[in-house]
């Protein structure tokens, strides 16, 4: 099995093989909880306006994203886990765009199969991998606005491949350097409306969940489909 550890929109377009697109601050972290909370199906977007032209044909939808880490106007929420811990989504579809990890989705068109990807499922995600022996497994680090490297997202990456290949990863000291490092933005008071710091636990609750999250590409619109493990 080849592993290859790539980086940003570029990275998702070279994409081959099972692609694994990375985003833990906070994207696909958010989709789990979503899941977790009862969501029927969750339709990944790369543009704004199409999100609004889903939610024009179907008002039933639920909006939620983010752009500069904010909500949109129109949207239900913003791209928060803490926003969302306890809201009930039973039965609901989520039409959800990001700055960083929908991008991702959208520009892998060379993947063979493509899974979110978080700390929060990623020993399922390691689980599914070794369960479909694909040749290629490309890990996607989205980063910050899909233009700048994120330590958490190498992080995440570098902790699927240690576990593909049977090595140990020292996650408390990965936690350590996210918290003085790119995750202190989710510390600070000045973001607590849009980036509440409860956000920083809940996208670094490690292995909380024992399901994977694969695009349909079938389905149109492409959407998220949980698979337990």
């Amino acid at each position: 099995m080849q592993i290859r550890i790539l980086h940003l929109t570029e990275g998702a377009k070279q994409a081959e093989g099972l692609a694994v697109i990375i985003d833990v601050f906070r994207a696909f972290s958010l989709a789990c909880y979503l899941f977790q909370n009862g969501a029927k199906r969750i339709i990944p977007v790369a543009d704004v306006e199409e999100a609004y032209r889903l939610k024009a044909q179907h008002p039933e939808y639920i909006l939620i994203g983010e752009r500069n880490e904010r909500k949109l106007p129109g949207f239900d929420f913003g791209n928060s886990p803490t926003h969302i811990e306890h809201v009930s989504f039973k039965g609901k579809t989520i039409v959800h765009t990001t700055s960083a990890g929908t991008q991702g989705i959208v520009n892998a068109r060379n993947a063979a199969d493509i899974l979110t990807g978080s700390f929060v499922n990623a020993s399922a995600i390691v689980r599914y991998i070794k369960t479909h022996e694909p040749p290629v497994v490309s890990l996607v680090c989205m980063g910050y606005s899909a233009t700048e490297p994120a330590d958490e997202d190498l992080f995440c990456a570098e902790y699927i491949r240690n576990e593909l290949e049977g090595k140990h990863t020292d996650f408390d000291n990965m936690v350590k350097l996210l918290r003085a490092g790119s995750g202190r933005r989710l510390l600070d008071p000045a973001n607590q409306l849009h980036s509440p710091a409860r956000d920083f636990e809940l996208c670094l609750a490690l292995n909380r969940f024992d399901f994977v999250l694969k695009v349909n590409r079938s389905a149109n619109p492409a959407e998220l489909e949980k698979i337990c493990i």
